[in-house]
């Protein structure tokens, strides 16, 4: 399985511009990062992430069977839904 990543000729997420200019063009592309610096930012292990994508309760994009790239907004929301406690009224 591949894995194809379409860029845009005129902007990457790479520019020196502000998110916020990136984000209001008509196309944005997501921040792919690997395990190790998803698990930096989350503060876990990377056990912790390859438990998580066995029981898939995060996105991922799998590029070959042992490499997996992941979109750290979704990760975060993914997590924040299924982990969130709701306050009792």
């Amino acid at each position: 399985m591949k894995a194809t990543i379409t860029t845009h000729p005129d902007r990457t997420m790479n520019t020196s511009d502000s998110v916020q200019s990136v984000a209001s063009s008509s196309f944005f592309q997501p921040t792919l990062i690997k395990k190790k610096e998803l698990a930096k930012r989350l503060s876990v292990s990377t056990r912790s992430i390859d438990v998580w994508v066995s029981k898939r309760m995060i996105p991922y994009i799998q590029i070959t069977p042992r490499f997996y790239l992941y979109e750290f907004d979704a990760v975060f929301a993914a997590l924040k839904k299924h982990y969130q406690v709701d306050a009792r009224p």
